[in-house]
């Protein structure tokens, strides 16, 4: 199969309507994308992604009015739905029989958002029909932020990349469940849960990890993962255990001093924990092309989109400890 990446929303369209599958563009990360509702477009989603079918997808509308075709929505997820979409979050709903238990993995819940990028705004209003879209990737790896990543990962495997240009937040979405009293983030994103707290006025707890059977997708203990072993903590300290390795140092602010075949990438000088986020995977997939032999990560400010970051560093490193 040829994969051709282009900016035709209509050929994009025309292929989803035909059961196809297309890597779209969003705020967050590049997510490969089907008809939710089509059982023969969701399973092409899964192959070509070598994705455990136990795994669930979240699935994309057009707008916050759309949501209750799929799901059963309740006061406080409604109001989170006006405070952050379109935007990098995800509700976990009860889902309505029109959504196939192979888009949940079989829960009676489905994960919802309303993506913010304009080309996939624009794709999502011309179709009938929400897009089941995980990240465009094979699957455990780095999630992809630029139509090149995607191609990289699955030249010959889908017809139609479109190109949107490079993520704007980097990292997924943030996925949150309302429950009796309380908030369960399942998911640290590019919402914060000390925003989604000041939006509803409840207490905010993070989700648990799901090895065989997550609730939602993003659960998964080892996920996000670059090909060489990555370990994330005190980098002063890692260098002296790793001395005489190469090595590349993933870092926020602190440019360290390394021997001669080692590079140190500092993802914001400035401090910006947003600009950190949108350079994270984009660094990781650079890092794994170089003549290298590990990847050592700082631990960052856990705060904001910072916490996102250490998810996704703290899961990539599981493979290799």
């Amino acid at each position: 199969m040829q994969t051709i990446t282009g900016t035709d929303i209509h050929e994009a369209a025309r292929l989803l309507r035909k059961d196809e599958i297309v890597a779209i563009p969003t705020e967050t990360v590049y997510g490969l994308a089907g008809n939710a509702l089509h059982e023969k477009a969701v399973l092409k989603i899964y192959g070509a992604k070598n994705r455990p079918r136990f795994n669930p997808l979240i699935i994309h509308v057009a707008d916050t009015a759309m949501i209750e075709r799929y799901a059963y929505t309740d006061a406080v997820s409604s109001q989170l739905a006006d405070a952050f979409m379109p935007g990098p979050f995800t509700l976990l709903l009860p889902k309505k029989d029109i959504v196939p238990d192979l888009v949940t993995a079989g829960s009676d819940k489905v994960a919802i958002r309303v993506p913010h990028h304009p080309l996939t705004s624009a794709l999502l209003k011309a179709l009938d029909f929400p897009l089941a879209a995980p990240s465009a990737n094979p699957f455990g790896y780095v999630s992809p932020t630029s139509a090149l990543h995607v191609l990289q990962g699955l030249e010959g495997k889908i017809p139609y990349i479109l190109d949107g240009g490079p993520s704007q937040v980097g990292v997924e979405s943030s996925i949150a469940e309302v429950l009796p009293g309380k908030i369960i983030l399942h998911r640290a994103g590019g919402i914060s849960a000390e925003m989604i707290g000041a939006v509803c006025g409840l207490p905010v707890e993070y989700g648990t990890i799901h090895e065989n059977q997550p609730e939602t997708p993003g659960q998964l203990k080892s996920h996000y993962a670059t090909h060489l072993p990555l370990y994330k903590g005190d980098v002063p300290e890692l260098l002296h255990t790793y001395q005489g390795k190469r090595i590349a140092v993933i870092s926020f602010t602190t440019n360290y001093a390394l021997q001669d075949g080692s590079v140190c990438f500092v993802l914001s000088p400035d401090g910006s924990l947003e600009k950190a986020a949108r350079e994270l995977f984009a660094t990781m997939r650079k890092i794994d092309q170089m003549d290298i032999d590990l990847v050592l990560a700082e631990d960052f400010p856990d705060t904001g989109i910072g916490r996102a970051i250490n998810d996704r560093l703290n899961r990539a490193q599981v493979l290799f400890k």
